[in-house]
């Protein structure tokens, strides 16, 4: 395969899955911000949500203050944003068409169609109208791509770069909502284990689609250490960093049998897919959530260079 087509399928997994989670972000975050104050709403919730999306910086220097109606423009419709949702879905839609014959007829009309619904949304301002239509709209679009591409692709490099791509955006993105959580998101006179503390933990099992999966696991109440064990060691769970690095060595494996050879991004995936399956949730509070997310963040960067130095993209 050639690499430029390479890259443009596993940048429309990566597009995909990043206009996945924002709009699942977005609509935890109006869930979260719509409650009273009393039973766990949080006025800090719009600010955590740029900081999750890993937009803070970039919404500072456009807009300034973080207003519900400022943050939802900047992460659905804000040209000015090169991660929103509708720019993601763009992008996922271009990569797509510049590989058209390397996608079945209804994946690219899955992806096709997702954009003329953004299209469409867009138009409309996604304030006054209602957020969890906007959303609910762009995660149908997109499990219908997903749908698409899982039913009717041929397993070979093309659908395995696509899934690649996803996986390593998935893994980013579950790693920064938990370090957000842990590090910025509760305020300093809020008790851990309050009932802010507690509502924005289920935000967070809400915004991965954790929170069926977290009762029949632990069959417990929240708690801020069993949420970190699913999301980051449960590699039964989707959407947790041990069953996203599972899937891209994995796919790796898949990419590499063509020639036998192993290369920089398969030995830097194995060592943090070992790194997962020997730590343990008590091993990583003990020496800090926020030091083992930040490093492991670092990591998954390091790991999307080496796929694009790997397969030269």
């Amino acid at each position: 395969m050639l690499s430029r087509t390479a890259a443009n399928l596993y940048w429309t997994g990566r597009y995909v899955e990043r206009a996945d989670f924002l709009s699942r972000l977005l609509d935890a975050t109006a869930r979260l911000a719509a409650l009273p104050t009393t039973y766990g709403g949080d006025p800090a919730a719009w600010s955590g949500v740029l900081a999750a999306a890993g937009a803070a910086e970039a919404f500072a220097a456009a807009q300034g203050e973080a207003s519900e109606a400022a943050v939802v423009r900047f992460l659905t419709v804000d040209p000015a944003n090169p991660s929103a949702i509708c720019t993601c879905v763009e992008h996922a839609r271009g990569n797509a068409r510049a590989v058209r014959t390397g996608l079945t007829r209804e994946a690219w009309e899955a992806i096709n169609a997702a954009w003329h619904e953004v299209q469409r949304l867009r138009q409309q301002d996604p304030v006054k109208a209602e957020v969890r239509e906007f959303t609910e709209a762009v995660q149908r679009a997109v499990a219908a791509f997903d749908g698409a591409a899982q039913r009717t692709m041929l397993r070979d490099d093309a659908y395995w770069f696509l899934q690649l791509g996803a996986a390593v955006e998935r893994a980013d993105n579950t790693a920064r909502l938990l370090d957000v959580k842990y590090h910025l998101l509760l305020p300093k006179d809020e008790p851990v284990g309050g009932s802010l503390d507690y509502f924005q933990w289920s935000t967070i099992l809400r915004t991965v689609s954790a929170a069926t999966a977290y009762r029949w696991v632990y069959r417990d109440a929240i708690k801020p250490w069993l949420v970190a064990d699913l999301l980051i060691f449960n590699d039964r769970m989707p959407r947790s960093l041990a069953c996203c690095y599972d899937t891209v060595v994995e796919l790796l494996d898949y990419l590499s049998a063509g020639t036998g050879r192993r290369g920089p991004a398969h030995r830097l995936a194995s060592r943090i897919q070992l790194q997962l399956r020997e730590s343990g949730v008590e091993q990583v509070f003990a020496s800090g959530l926020h030091e083992f997310i930040e490093a492991f963040i670092v990591d998954n960067n390091r790991l999307g260079v080496a796929i694009a130095e790997q397969f030269a993209f």
